[in-house]
C-alpha cells in the first residue's frame, strides 16, 4: 500500500484527493499539511479521512510520519521547488502542481534532487490525460495529416477582478506571473508534447487590462518558431468570456482541433480549394480518431493512476521533471520577449539572467500595484476548463 500526503489543501488539492481516493487498494492518504491547519482539518472531515494526521509545516510532517511514499505539492508556485526538494531529500516521490517551478534553475534543482535521491518526480500536466487531447496527439502521430505547420493554442479563461485579492495572487514574487505561467502552462505543455521539440525563437506581447489589483499580466499573445519553419501562436488570458480553451493544428493535408473538428482542402488546377474539400481524407481521419480507445481515467486521476503504477512497476512516470522544465522554459522565453521587447532564442542557458527567478523579478513589468488582500476565500468552487 502506497502512503500519500498532500501539502497545501486549497482548491486544486481536491482534484488530487479525488484521484487518490479512486484507487483505495493501491494508496492511502496518511497526512495533510497546510499553513492554515483548519483548511487541512476541513479536508480531512470532508473526505472522512479518519486515520490521516494534520500538520501545519512540512518539516514536522516528514519527521513524524513513517515512510511516506508519495507527496503531492499543491501550494502556491513560489514554494513548489523548496517543498518538493525537501520531500525528495526525505526519499519521498513527488507529484507537484503546475507550474513545476517559477524558473528554469528551480526546475533543474528539482530534477537533480529526484536523481540524487532515486525518487520519482512528476509535474502535473493532467490534460495529456484528456480524451480529446490524447486522441488529437495519436491522430497527428498517425501521419494522416502530415506535419504540423501552424499551431493555435487558446488558453482562454475568465476571472473576476477579485480573483487577485487572494494574498499570494497577482504578485510576481508569490505567483510568479499571470495566466502565461499559471493558466497557459496546460496548453504550452500540450504544444510541447505534440510538437516534440522546443522552439528556436519566441516573440511576445502582454498587458493587464481588467485586473487593477494585480501586478502581473492578464493577457499575453506569443509566437514560437521551430527549426522546421513551423509556427505556433499562444494566447494566454483571464479576460475571455466563455472560457473557450482549445488547440487548432493546421497540418500539411488538413486541420484538426480539440475539441474535435477536422477539415481538409484539396486544390483545383489554379491553386484554389475545391468546393466541399477533401471528403475522403476527412472521413479517413474521423474513422481513425473514433477507433482510438477512450482513456480509463482522465485529468488528475489519470495522471495519478500512472504515477501509482509507475511506483509499483519501478518505472518512470509518463510525465517527468524534464517535461515540466520544457514548459517553464517556453514560458520564461515568453516573459523575456515581452519584458525586453525583443525576439528570444532558445535555449535559455545558465548564463542568461532569466534562468534565475531573481532575473525574472528584476525585469518584470509591474502593470499595477497590488493593494487589497485576503487570506482565504469562503467560496471553494472552481472551474477547470472545457475539454469535451
Amino acid at each position: 500500500m502506497i502512503k500519500a500526503a498532500i501539502v497545501g489543501t486549497g482548491n486544486i488539492a481536491n482534484l488530487h484527493m479525488q484521484g487518490l481516493l479512486t484507487f483505495p487498494e493501491q494508496v492511502k492518504v496518511v497526512a495533510l499539511c497546510d499553513i492554515y491547519p483548519e483548511k487541512a482539518e476541513d479536508m480531512k472531515k470532508r473526505y472522512d479521512l479518519k486515520d490521516a494526521r494534520v500538520y501545519e509545516n512540512i518539516d514536522r510532517m516528514l519527521a513524524e510520519e513513517e515512510a511516506i511514499d508519495l507527496v503531492h505539492i499543491c501550494t502556491p508556485p513560489f514554494v513548489h521547488a523548496p517543498l518538493a526538494i525537501k520531500a525528495m531529500e526525505h526519499h519521498c516521490n513527488v507529484i507537484v502542481e503546475k507550474p513545476m517551478a517559477t524558473c528554469i534553475r528551480e526546475c533543474d534543482e528539482m530534477i537533480a534532487a529526484a536523481e540524487q535521491n532515486g525518487v520519482l518526480l512528476s509535474p502535473i500536466a493532467q490534460n495529456r490525460f484528456r480524451n480529446p487531447i490524447w486522441k488529437l496527439k495519436k491522430t497527428i502521430e498517425s501521419g494522416l495529416l502530415g506535419k504540423v505547420c501552424f499551431a493555435e493554442i487558446n488558453s482562454l479563461w475568465w476571472r473576476g477582478a477579485c480573483y487577485y485579492d487572494l494574498w499570494w495572487r497577482g504578485t510576481w514574487e508569490k505567483e510568479g506571473g499571470g495566466p502565461t505561467l499559471n493558466h497557459a502552462v496546460h496548453h504550452i505543455d500540450m504544444l510541447n508534447w505534440i510538437m516534440e521539440e522546443e522552439p528556436t525563437q519566441v516573440v511576445s506581447m502582454m498587458s493587464n487590462v481588467c485586473h487593477p489589483n494585480s501586478e502581473v499580466e492578464d493577457i499575453s499573445v506569443g509566437c514560437v518558431k521551430y527549426a522546421n519553419r513551423s509556427l505556433g501562436r499562444i494566447t494566454s488570458s483571464v479576460i475571455h468570456h466563455g472560457e473557450e480553451q482549445g488547440l487548432s493544428m493546421q497540418c500539411e493535408f488538413g486541420k484538426i482541433d480539440a475539441p474535435f473538428d477536422i477539415k481538409a482542402e484539396v486544390t483545383m488546377e489554379n491553386g484554389f480549394p475545391v468546393s466541399g474539400g477533401n471528403k475522403e481524407l476527412v472521413e479517413k481521419v474521423k474513422a481513425f480518431y473514433e477507433k482510438i480507445p477512450d482513456l480509463p481515467y482522465e485529468g488528475h486521476t489519470g495522471q495519478i493512476r500512472d504515477v501509482l503504477e509507475a511506483l509499483q512497476e519501478n518505472r518512470k512516470p509518463y510525465i517527468q521533471g524534464k517535461d515540466g522544465k520544457r514548459t517553464v522554459e517556453v514560458i520564461t522565453a515568453l516573459y523575456k520577449a515581452a519584458f525586453l521587447e525583443k525576439t528570444v532564442s532558445f535555449p535559455i542557458t545558465k548564463e542568461d539572467a532569466f534562468y534565475e527567478f531573481e532575473g525574472i523579478l528584476k525585469h518584470a513589468v509591474r502593470f499595477n500595484k497590488k493593494g487589497k488582500s485576503v487570506e482565504n476565500f469562503t467560496e471553494q468552487r472552481i472551474t477547470v476548463g472545457n475539454y469535451q
